[in-house]
């Protein structure tokens, strides 16, 4: 990892880190990135047409793959448009405007109506046929080698602009335990979600250094039951299964940057069940909410954790 100052390295219209920082702060758990922008960078896209050998190296060196375009974007924001529709009525949207863009109401919606509709979303045929994508399945079969399994649980999240909460530095495998570690997650932005917006963003190098840590935990849990061993809150495990909420702070322990990015519909990230990651506040100015989803794939014929064998709820305990 490299702690070389990044601050005037440039995104895809010349804007500098600074510039970027500028207009508007990135901030994670009450933290913030701006402080600091040597310990940011861009994250690298790949383009998914590269031979799978390519795909394969580059993946096992960065921890992850940012395909760009790899998904169709007008199918990407069909279902962006269906999700926000549902919520007709609830108050989510703001009056008159168009779903796709998903413009926040500001408050004032029904938010047990909301949860429902929410919660059924994960059901929906559409969104299976989302995850399921025939491009999806076709990158998995070869990039893993064989017939793949895509578990149950996955997860569609909204956030709207403001809201503080965020998910803290982690990485996926200590969620997946109780299953093979030859898996790979798909983060799937769900319509453009440039840096304000707060996508997910990558501790560059991390994947070596999660596996350290998973090794470190494994020798620590080596007492305890087999329920407490595979679970994310034992008392080897800080709060909610978090490294730190301070993500500065983490990027400074471990002389690393934080990699950020403009994501757009047909985009998908690819990235080890070991690499840190976490995201930042929602601060787009003109209230779009963020939708995106996280899905996991792995090969058939390796062990499934049987808690990912039922959809997704709040307080499933994962």
């Amino acid at each position: 990892m490299s702690s070389i100052d990044t601050s005037t390295q440039t995104d895809t219209e010349g804007r500098t880190l600074s510039t970027r920082f500028h207009q508007g702060s990135l901030v994670s758990n009450g933290y913030s990135l701006s402080t600091a922008p040597h310990r940011s960078g861009w994250l690298e896209p790949t383009d998914p047409s590269l031979p799978m050998k390519k795909l394969r190296e580059q993946y096992q060196a960065q921890g992850y793959l940012w395909l760009k375009g790899i998904l169709k974007r007008s199918e990407i924001l069909d279902f962006r448009r269906r999700f926000f529709e549902a919520f007709s009525g609830t108050g989510l949207l703001t009056a008159s405007s168009d779903p796709v863009e998903g413009i926040y109401s500001g408050g004032g919606e029904q938010k047990q109506e909301v949860h429902r509709i929410w919660m059924e979303a994960v059901r929906w045929s559409a969104y299976e046929e989302l995850c399921k994508d025939p491009t999806i399945v076709k990158f998995y079969e070869a990039f893993l080698g064989g017939d793949v399994h895509l578990h149950k649980r996955k997860i569609i999240r909204f956030t709207k602009p403001g809201d503080p909460s965020c998910t803290g530095g982690h990485y996926d495998l200590i969620y997946l335990r109780a299953g093979t570690d030859r898996l790979c997650s798909s983060w799937i932005p769900i319509g453009d979600i440039p840096v304000e917006m707060g996508g997910l963003l990558y501790l560059e190098g991390s994947d070596a250094l999660g596996r350290e840590m998973e090794a470190e935990f494994t020798r620590k849990n080596a007492d305890l039951s087999s329920e407490e061993r595979i679970s994310a809150y034992n008392k080897n495990m800080k709060e909610g299964g978090w490294i730190s909420a301070d993500l500065p702070a983490l990027a400074e322990l471990f002389n690393g940057r934080w990699l950020i990015a403009d994501y757009e519909a047909g985009d998908m990230v690819v990235h080890s069940p070991y690499i840190i990651h976490a995201s930042t506040v929602n601060a787009d100015h003109r209230g779009h909410m963020r939708l995106s989803t996280d899905i996991r794939y792995q090969l058939s014929s390796d062990e499934i954790d049987p808690r990912w064998k039922d959809h997704f709820f709040v307080g499933d305990g994962l």
